[in-house]
């Protein structure tokens, strides 16, 4: 490490500089070893965090272990062996001794650990201890080699078996880290204040202890301050980006008052929620001001995100603009077509050029299956300012389209789209460099601290309520052959009422072919047994746009009794007769997916049934979603549980690199540490918007931004 700085202390910048191949022992074979599991320079080796510790003050001997608990054992292999079952599989057993009694541990399809657990292998196991023959036993444990390794608290680095990479290798690497660094300390970019607030201890004590604990109140203290550093920097990112766009950019200044509103508001024929109203007031309190909106507009399905984005569509139009609405599917695109033509078609707008004065309001639907003639057409009302609002996909920001005034975008689905899509929309809306409104819609609900993270520099709504008239929707778990029986009976019963069914077929992969065809054999075994005599239809992706659209027509005026498809009806399809819903092989989807699907019934007033199909093994988180969906219809409150199961995955990107970014922070977890995060960026800020006086700040979001595009990669995904 003698190429950097001799003087002051280290950043992480100086040390991502370093290659972690100037240390001790960091051959050729333990450089490659590093580098699968993204470990290039210093930097990263020192957030290569512990994954678990193990307080060898309190672990549990063999010999106190209850049936029952979950416990981590440290114990020799005393003996090892593998056999073949019955049905094929490979069962590896092994005796494990830690003085105090034995424990027997199984892996079932494993057989690899033979190598992994040779005899008088010391290793942790943690997993649930119950009794098999009167004997202790864990089956398929997680397992930690961990060597001769002394001290109370032992840690546990992410170890790879097929990197070569153990974590002994790793931890004597950062201790060789730390001691190289001791001389001139790691350098802190919190201020003294921030420190004190939150009683945060030094960056370098915190690197210190997280590695090195003597106790684990050691790993508490030492964990929140480096999570509160991950999430700063996020936090940071994302206000400084909004900040300076609400300085640099002059938005389009909208009168929110006027005629179309209020005809547009007349026509409705039904109360606004006060949920829907409150959201209007803050996205009109946006559109009449000079700084560009860009907001989030969040509901669940079915709370009527979409009339609030008509509203903020025309009242951009009532000012003599245009405005456009990008979906991430055509299906979803020719659905919102659909629906926004039917709340627009009673509504004129001023036209000198005619002799009225007026014209009607002209909606348009511009994807890539518009034939070429269809197309000039569109792209010429656009360029004249003829077509009032566009609905399309990605061929609303292809070459060739032109708009005479966007004064306002709406983004269904944001997390489909890239931040670079979406920008060059607004980009290419306008000639007189003012940036047209910004509204982001999800029907996926995301908790409050990970939209805060994610969207944090978007100003976020919430539609929390449903329209009045909507039916809870009652959802089972189907799991046997009696189940089945059962439900199909009902949804013949359903079907004799007068209401209609959608059956969703499997997702197979990402093949449009395989879904297709899975959907096909569907179609044709339930008009051959369970649904014979009934109207059946078919939807899936192969189909051309006009097939697609005939059949969601036939659906909609009730010629169908029900719908074979697969997710292309995830969203935007509204049919208020259909009362049932069917998810074959339901553990294939995630808890939004299946939420989204379940949204497309319910939509009436007669009371709807969801049916979730698993009659196949289902693993402990299958279970766990499936069990949260029947029991809470709540979108948010399943948005809490799937970042439960899953993880930051779920809402939160991976940067290009591979290397996630909250390497030690957890939305789950961490959620007050999001918010604390969260007021400390903006009172930094506050105090001094350019960071001149926080240098070592500065400098480290610098480092941070490097390679992410500005920011803009929190965004995307």
């Amino acid at each position: 490490m003698t190429d950097v700085p001799t003087s002051g202390p280290l950043t992480l910048a100086e040390l991502e500089a370093i290659p972690v191949e100037r240390l001790r022992g960091v051959g050729q074979k333990k450089k490659a070893s590093l580098a699968q599991v993204d470990v290039h320079t210093v930097a990263d080796l020192l957030t290569y965090y512990p994954r678990r510790y193990i307080d060898r003050t309190k672990e549990a001997r063999v010999s106190d272990v209850a049936p029952g608990e979950e416990a981590l054992v440290l114990g020799t292999v005393a003996r090892i062996d593998s056999r073949r079952t019955r049905n094929g599989r490979t069962l590896v057993t092994a005796s494990i001794s830690d003085g105090s009694g034995r424990l027997s541990v199984t892996f079932f399809n494993q057989p690899w650990r033979t190598k992994q657990l040779a005899e008088g292998t010391v290793a942790a196991f943690f997993g649930k201890v119950d009794l098999y023959r009167g004997a202790k036993q864990m089956a398929n444990p997680v397992v930690d080699l961990v060597g001769d390794r002394t001290g109370r608290i032992v840690p546990i680095y992410p170890q790879s078996d097929k990197a070569g990479l153990m974590t002994w290798d790793v931890a004597s690497f950062v201790t060789e880290s730390l001691r190289r660094c001791s001389e001139r300390g790691l350098g802190d970019p919190l201020p003294a204040d921030v420190l004190a607030q939150w009683g945060l201890m030094s960056r370098h004590q915190a690197m210190t202890l997280i590695h090195g604990p003597e106790s684990m109140s050691d790993v508490f203290g030492a964990r929140s301050r480096l999570v509160f550093d991950e999430l700063l920097r996020v936090q940071l990112t994302l206000l400084r980006r909004k900040r300076a766009l609400e300085l640099a950019c002059v938005g389009v200044q909208h009168r929110i008052e006027g005629e179309l509103v209020d005809r547009f508001r007349s026509a409705l024929g039904f109360e606004l929620t006060a949920a829907q109203q409150r959201t209007m007031d803050e996205i009109d309190f946006d559109l009449s001001s000079a700084t560009p909106m860009h907001r989030l507009l969040q509901g669940d399905v079915g709370s009527g995100k979409t009339l609030v984005a008509v509203h903020a569509m025309v009242v951009a139009v009532q000012g003599g603009h245009q405005a456009a609405l990008m979906a991430p599917t055509e299906v979803l695109a020719e659905q919102h077509a659909l629906g926004i033509r039917e709340l627009l078609s009673e509504i004129e707008v001023p036209d000198d050029r005619t002799l009225a004065g007026w014209r009607p309001l002209r909606v348009e639907l511009l994807t890539n299956r518009v034939g070429a003639p269809a197309r000039r057409k569109i792209l010429a009302g656009l360029a004249a300012g003829e077509v009032d609002i566009v609905i399309g996909t990605h061929a609303l920001i292809q070459d060739g389209v032109e708009f005479a005034s966007l004064g306002a975008v709406v983004v269904d689905e944001q997390h489909r789209f890239g931040v670079e899509q979406r920008d060059k929309l607004r980009d290419q809306g306008r000639s007189d460099g003012r940036v047209p409104d910004l509204l982001v819609m999800t029907a996926t609900p995301i908790p409050r601290t990970a939209a805060m993270t994610v969207y944090g520099d978007l100003d976020v709504s919430v539609l929390d309520e449903l329209p009045p008239g909507r039916t809870p929707i009652i959802t089972h778990r189907v799991e046997d052959d009696v189940g089945l029986s059962e439900m199909w009976h009902t949804v013949r019963e359903e079907i004799a009422d007068g209401g209609q069914v959608y059956v969703v077929c499997p997702l197979i992969e990402e093949s449009e072919k395989l879904d297709a065809n899975s959907a096909e054999e569907m179609f044709e075994r339930l008009a051959a047994t369970e649904l014979s005599g009934r109207r059946l239809g078919l939807l899936h992706g192969r189909l051309s746009g006009h097939e697609k659209e005939a059949t969601m027509a036939a659906f909609r005026a009730g010629e169908l009794d029900a719908l074979i498809a697969t997710t292309v009806i995830e969203v935007g399809v509204d049919v208020p007769n259909a009362t049932v819903m069917v998810i074959e092989s339901a553990e294939r989807f995630g808890i939004a997916q299946l939420h989204q699907l379940r949204g497309r019934v319910g939509r009436g007033s007669a009371a709807s049934r969801c049916y979730l199909v698993s009659t196949h093994e289902v693993t402990s988180d299958g279970d766990a979603r499936l069990d949260a969906l029947a029991a809470t219809t709540d979108g948010f409150e399943l948005a809490e549980v799937d970042l439960e199961l899953r993880g930051e995955g779920t809402i939160f990107e991976r940067r290009q690199s591979g290397r996630n970014d909250l390497r030690l922070a957890s939305l789950r977890r961490d959620k007050e540490w999001v918010v604390r995060a969260r007021s400390a960026a903006g009172s930094i800020l506050d105090d001094d918007p350019s960071l001149g006086r926080y240098a070592l700040l500065a400098d480290e979001l610098k480092w941070f931004l490097s390679d992410r595009e500005g920011g803009d990669y929190l965004l995307k995904g």
